[in-house]
């Protein structure tokens, strides 16, 4: 689990790979749980809440792109 001020840290790229690492392991977890009993269950809530996080930052990162932008108009 990466903590908000870990992830603040990241490059762009870095970013979007944490993201999609993050898909395909929710994608994986999801998939376990429908077809056996996952070891823990808990898991899967954590990584959602770690993909959320990174979208989040993403998302902060885009508004002040978009604030630094409108300014130089």
């Amino acid at each position: 689990m990466m903590g908000a001020d870990e992830i603040r840290e990241l490059t762009e790229e870095e970013l979007e790979e944490e993201i999609a690492r993050a898909e395909k392991e929710i994608f994986r977890l999801k998939y376990r749980k429908a077809y056996q009993e996952l070891e823990n269950p808990a898991l899967l809530n954590t990584r959602r809440k770690d993909l959320a996080r990174l979208k989040t930052i993403r998302r902060e990162r885009e508004l002040v792109a978009q604030a630094e932008g409108g300014e130089n108009r």
